[in-house]
């Protein structure tokens, strides 16, 4: 029998050490502290060791540590292992080189590749990883591989900024007399053409695959006029051969009679032809048309109604006839509209609210 190993902090007994294991999630430093008790029992180191699944050397080890530093010597330490290749600042500089895209001229490619991007790194900061690296880094900083939304040169993003910024006091500039008083609801508009030649959405296939998906090359279509209530989850469509002046008015009166009775409905729209007022526009006493800033399609949920819709819905079929593909948009928006949770979901959003 070996003799006991001499410990030489007396601050925490038998019982404490017992205790103090029953309290701790780490197993390792359960049986370390179970450890220190047998040897404090009187336990020989090699009882003591084998009891506590460990080696006499490594028993002896842990006794030291606890000798200096108590309890607290026992925890699990992680070595810090290799350090990284990348520093997090230019991980940081990674990113921000990522969103920036690169320069067509300077880097002879029009977007990135991790195999592009590994090049990149090499000639800045002589780096060099493979591209299931540059991969792994890329999520870790929480990117992904994602279709671009396009948008017209002429965007403005400040005016989209100050459109949100402002949009409550927009309301009440453009809001008539008649509505002082009566409740506003804010309602959005658009339209989206459904038909033969349609979109083909993305599907899971096998990694290298090139999946086949079934698409008409006829060019029957409708126009499906739709518009949202986020805050009451209700909306109002109609379904029309063509996008006119004439289709809006008609949606326009069916959308006077969802909006809520006594209401008055704030009707945020893009700046179409035929969603001026004219002649030809007739605009509901109930409704106040809201245009958002020209090429900005993004402040209007109802393009992301319609890619759900045809996401699921309104892709990967063949409609042999006009009034097949008449049926088949009624039917989803039937379905949306018996999905309230879903259209809060969709169509709310934060800026759009009106402070009377």
């Amino acid at each position: 029998m070996g003799q006991p190993i001499e410990i030489t902090r007396a601050e925490v007994s038998v019982a404490g050490l017992r205790a103090l294991a029953g309290k701790t999630a780490d197993g390792a430093v359960v049986r370390r502290l179970l450890a220190i008790a047998l040897v404090q029992e009187g336990r020989s180191r090699d009882e003591a060791a084998l009891l506590s699944g460990m080696t006499r050397q490594t028993l002896r080890d842990w006794v030291h540590r606890y000798n200096t530093e108590g309890a607290k010597g026992l925890r699990s330490r992680i070595g810090p292992g290799r350090p990284p290749i990348l520093t997090s600042t230019r991980m940081g500089e990674l990113r921000e080189l990522v969103l920036k895209g690169p320069d067509p001229e300077r880097n002879t490619v029009i977007r990135w590749r991790c195999a592009d991007l590994c090049e990149e790194i090499a000639g800045r900061w002589s780096v060099k990883v493979c591209e299931q690296t540059m991969g792994k880094w890329l999520r870790r900083l929480e990117m992904t591989r994602l279709q671009p939304r396009p948008y017209h040169p002429k965007k403005d993003p400040e005016a989209e900024v100050a459109f949100k910024k402002n949009f409550s006091s927009l309301v009440k500039t453009a809001l008539p007399a008649s509505a002082v008083g009566k409740p506003i609801e804010i309602w959005f508009q658009d339209e989206a053409r459904v038909g033969q030649q349609g979109s083909l959405e993305y599907i899971w296939a096998p990694i290298g695959s090139r999946p086949l998906a079934v698409r008409d090359n006829r060019h029957d279509s409708v126009y499906l006029f739709g518009a949202l209530c986020p805050s009451r989850a209700t909306g109002a469509a109609i379904i029309m051969p063509a996008a006119n002046s004439e289709a809006m008015s008609e949606h326009l009166k069916e959308i006077a009679t969802q909006v809520a009775p006594g209401a008055h409905a704030g009707l945020v729209c893009d700046g179409a032809g035929w969603h001026q007022r004219g002649e030809r526009l007739t605009v509901p006493d109930n409704i106040t048309l809201l245009p958002i800033p020209p090429y900005s399609p993004e402040l209007n949920p109802m393009e992301n109604v319609w890619d759900y819709l045809r996401g699921n819905k309104l892709s990967h079929q063949v409609w042999d006839t006009y009034d097949a593909i008449v049926r088949a948009c009624a039917e989803a928006w039937r379905v949306l509209m018996g999905d309230p949770d879903r259209i809060r979901s969709i169509a709310t959003r934060s800026w759009a609210w009106v402070n009377l």
